[in-house]
């Protein structure tokens, strides 16, 4: 065996001390409220389908007619022939949706964070390495697009504006371009950034606003635009509640035509499928009608976290669909996890380096498919001593 094989044997075998390893777990999936594996179905409150449209017929028939009129692969990347003519509509909609001047379609959040932050903060092009201030619990994709970039990230207490003011004030002299990037929902916390101290300090420091809308688009803010009002840019997805895939950045005709030109992971990948931007078309058209649903899901959440405090559990800052079950240690989690499994209930127990070391937990999201009997039934499930011991030691 290569030496290279025996370090990644050994690395896995540290994970699996360190409750740290992760598998894969082969699931099916035929509703937005359960998932089966091993032939065992659970009620399903892991997944990030806030909407409960990935198996809304509208999106099905919309894939399907889209695949049957424009094929089922759009055969090259954009700036070669992949550019067919749908993405001009779907663009117009979402540059609509987030109000602003325009809008691109890309493949997938991770890769749409990862490389346009990595276009944005180019010091070549800037003429100078940028300030970037950062929320310290950022996704990983941000901080991955900005290490690609080579900036060192000025990390700010997590929602903290006064903290942010602070680091802010400290470079109020630099005449280096300033960036300000933060999440609007945070996808383990639940919780929202603070957007109007946020906004008021980007103007004051003439700082560009750059918002990760992923987990708020479609299912909140007014009409589901999500949260990402004050922004100048705004990146998310379409895989969260509008129940497809891809991603997209909302921003100014001005950024919209440099990512063309700059931006590595539109210029280099191939473009998204018909099918897809059937679903995503179809999405979109659902969006404003989805009033009772939101506010449904909103409802449940805070049902939930009502539950869960009065049995003691810890979910943090949590104020939307979002709601962490904090257990502390990684084995606490997997325990957790594993019993709320037992009972019925799927789970993920999430840890370092997804969330900071000390604070593995579950990530429970509520979606348009549970019902108020779900929510009871898994606050029962975690009413049992058995499981109360392994989240609250």
């Amino acid at each position: 065996m290569p030496g290279s094989e025996r370090s990644y044997g050994a690395y896995l075998e540290a994970r699996d001390r360190d409750g740290l390893r992760r598998d894969l777990a082969q699931v099916e999936a035929r509703d937005a409220r359960t998932i089966s594996i091993g032939g065992k179905t659970f009620i399903n409150f892991a997944s990030n389908d806030y909407l409960a449209l990935r198996f809304h017929p509208l999106l099905i028939e919309r894939a399907r007619a889209w695949a049957m009129q424009h094929g089922v692969g759009s055969g090259a990347s954009r700036l070669v022939t992949g550019n067919l003519d749908l993405f001009g509509g779907l663009e117009s909609k979402v540059a609509a949706l987030k109000r602003k001047p325009a809008a691109l379609i890309m493949a997938s959040g991770f890769q749409a964070n990862a490389s346009i932050l990595q276009s944005l903060f180019d010091r070549s092009v800037l003429g100078a390495e940028p300030l970037v201030f950062s929320d310290r619990l950022n996704h990983a994709s941000i901080h991955f697009g900005c290490a690609a970039s080579g900036v060192r990230e000025i990390r700010y207490r997590h929602c903290d504006p006064i903290h942010l003011d602070a680091v802010l004030r400290r470079h109020r002299g630099d005449k280096r371009p300033k960036f300000i990037v933060t999440e609007s929902v945070f996808s383990m916390d639940g919780d929202v950034a603070p957007f109007a101290e946020i906004g008021r300090l980007a103007g004051e420091h003439s700082a560009l606003l750059i918002v990760d809308d992923a987990h708020a688009t479609g299912i909140l803010g007014e009409g589901g635009r999500g949260l990402s009002g004050e922004a100048d840019l705004v990146i998310g997805t379409f895989s969260k509640a509008l129940g497809a895939f891809g991603a997209y950045v909302a921003c100014s005709t001005t950024l919209r035509e440099y990512l063309i030109n700059q931006c590595a992971g539109l210029i280099y990948s191939t473009a998204l499928p018909p099918p897809v931007l059937g679903a995503i078309d179809a999405a979109l058209n659902l969006l404003t009608s989805l009033d009772a649903e939101r506010e449904h899901v909103a409802d449940l959440a805070e049902r939930f976290r009502h539950g869960a405090r009065a049995l003691g559990y810890v979910t943090g800052a949590s104020a939307t669909h979002i709601v962490p079950l904090v257990a502390g240690t990684n084995h606490a989690a997997l325990t957790l996890s594993e019993r709320l499994r037992n009972a019925g209930y799927f789970a993920t127990a999430i840890r370092p380096p997804t969330v900071p070391g000390g604070s593995a937990r579950l990530r429970l999201a509520f979606t348009a498919a549970h019902s108020k009997d779900d929510v009871d039934g898994l606050l029962r499930a975690l009413e049992a001593p058995a499981l109360r011991h392994s989240a609250l030691g």
